[in-house]
């Protein structure tokens, strides 16, 4: 593409980031050594007759704006989290820590934030649950320090990947600061845009299978549950057996994802799922997969998902209701946007081991797929909220107008 440039930097882990090395040490040493490397490549540019106009940086690196400041550089927060999440640490660090610390200690069902829906201890971020205080430190010094640099800029500005119309309330609650929701951001061709070619991030994380798009439309329409729980989550045997068992009661073909192994390792036999068998024969497990290409198929009529901010905003803009299966960060959140505010799925509860049992995913696969009321309205929601997302990033619609009148700002200012 004309005009689009990458450079890269040294972070301090060239040979890679071992298992072993502390991951705080790292953000230091990232922090460190980006810094001065932006810089250079700052001033450089200046001098070379090419003045930056504008930074745009993402979560968990606010030394960017640091940089910015320090060379007069307008800058903008690129938050890829619902704005309710922002705004859930905006209020923690403003005014309401006290409030939220209080109430998750107390597993409180009721935790009342301005512009946000009534929240319970279960809805609350991992990272400000008192179990993950020191794990997660730095995650928080992060975020403390995003928001602390947006109070010392004098048009503080966080691009979000949200749209007007599924966060309306939260995009205005914080007053002081320019919240602007841009997404959802996936490839056009998924939402009727006007390139069919442009159908890939071209930033898979790992190698894909190639014949399961061949095996969905052999399926009937909304017939299909798709599972996937992202590129981070490990989750445990004994839990993996359970959705086994849960999507072999419910009878019905599914599409899962089941990461390979790291490099190196190899599976152990007491690694592989009991029933695998019978798995194959009622539905297919893949490594990986395209995930906007799957839930845009016609046969899909379910995901059971981590609730990660990019599978959820994919869900919602494909139409597919949901079985939110949360596991950390922003995710527990989001599962209970989608749940009881756009009403587009049901989430599950775990037992006291913190297990989800086969029986509960059975559950909740039959209260989505199955043909009861609830079904038909969450279906009905998950329709509305596609043609929604879609007329966002149409021409003229909310997040194309919000994006140009941003870009109009940065040019005028410079």
């Amino acid at each position: 593409m004309d005009g689009l440039k990458f450079v890269t930097f040294p972070d301090g882990c060239d040979s890679g980031l071992k298992q072993s090395d502390a991951l705080q040490g790292f953000m230091s040493e990232l922090e460190r050594l980006g810094s001065q490397a932006l810089t250079d490549l700052l001033i450089a540019s200046a001098n070379e007759g090419r003045p930056v106009a504008c930074i745009i940086y993402g979560i968990l690196i606010p030394w960017v704006a640091e940089v910015a400041h320090s060379l007069h550089i307008p800058s903008a927060l690129f938050w890829s989290q619902p704005v309710s999440v922002f705004n859930i640490y905006y209020y923690y660090f403003c005014g309401y820590g006290e409030l939220i610390r209080k109430k998750v200690s107390d597993s409180s069902p009721s935790i009342e934030l301005p512009g946000l829906p009534l929240l319970s201890s279960r809805d609350i971020p991992c990272f400000l649950l008192p179990s993950n205080a020191n794990e997660y430190n730095f995650v928080l010094s992060a975020f403390e320090k995003h928001l602390e640099m947006l109070h010392r800029d004098t048009n503080p500005t966080v691009l979000i990947n949200t749209f007007d119309a599924l966060e309306p309330e939260a995009l205005r609650a914080v007053s002081k600061f320019k919240s602007i929701g841009v997404g959802p951001l996936f490839p056009t061709a998924f939402l009727g845009g006007k390139d069919p070619s442009d159908t890939s991030f071209g930033g898979d994380l790992f190698r894909r299978s190639k014949d399961y798009i061949e095996w969905l439309n052999s399926k009937p329409e909304s017939s299909v549950i798709y599972v996937s729980f992202g590129s981070l989550a490990v989750l445990s045997k004994h839990q993996s057996e359970e959705i086994a068992r849960g999507l072999l009661d419910s009878g019905r073909p599914f599409l899962w994802v089941i990461r390979a192994k790291e490099k190196g390792e190899e599976e152990k036999e007491e690694d592989k799922l009991s029933c695998y068998a019978e798995l194959e024969q009622q539905g297919m497990i893949v490594p990986w997969c395209s995930q906007v290409e799957v839930l845009s198929n016609p046969s899909l009529g379910c995901f059971v998902t981590h609730c990660g901010w990019n599978s959820t905003l994919e869900s919602l803009a494909s139409g597919v209701p949901v079985v939110a299966f949360p596991q950390w960060t922003d995710q527990s959140t989001n599962a209970k946007l989608a749940e009881d505010v756009w009403k587009t799925g049901v989430r599950v509860t775990v037992n006291q081991e913190g297990i989800v049992e086969s029986d509960e995913i059975k559950r909740c696969l039959e209260l989505v797929m199955g043909d009861g009321e609830e079904a038909k309205e969450m279906r009905r929601n998950a329709k509305k909220w596609k043609g929604l997302a879609r007329e966002a990033v149409m021409e003229d619609g909310s997040s194309d107008k919000n994006l140009k009148n941003f870009m109009d700002e940065v040019i005028q200012g410079y």
